[in-house]
């Protein structure tokens, strides 16, 4: 997984602990969103697309896998 998330939250001014606290996770969880290291449930990708004014397919890009 791709994601655009420290772009958009860079353009907002949002730390990844304010991040983090708009949408109700701990800032290590956005620390892996946007490694890419975590996929986020469809819930949390709402919640974060919805607090960086962004579409979900906007911040997050899923590889397919062959």
């Amino acid at each position: 997984m791709f994601t655009r998330m420290k772009e958009f939250r860079a353009r907002y001014g949002f730390t990844q602990e304010t991040l983090a606290a708009k949408v109700g996770v701990c800032r290590e969880t956005i620390v892996f969103l946007e490694k890419g290291k975590y996929n986020p449930s469809l819930k949390l990708s709402h919640k974060i697309a919805k607090a960086l004014h962004a579409k979900i397919e906007e911040l997050f890009i899923f590889e397919e896998e062959e």
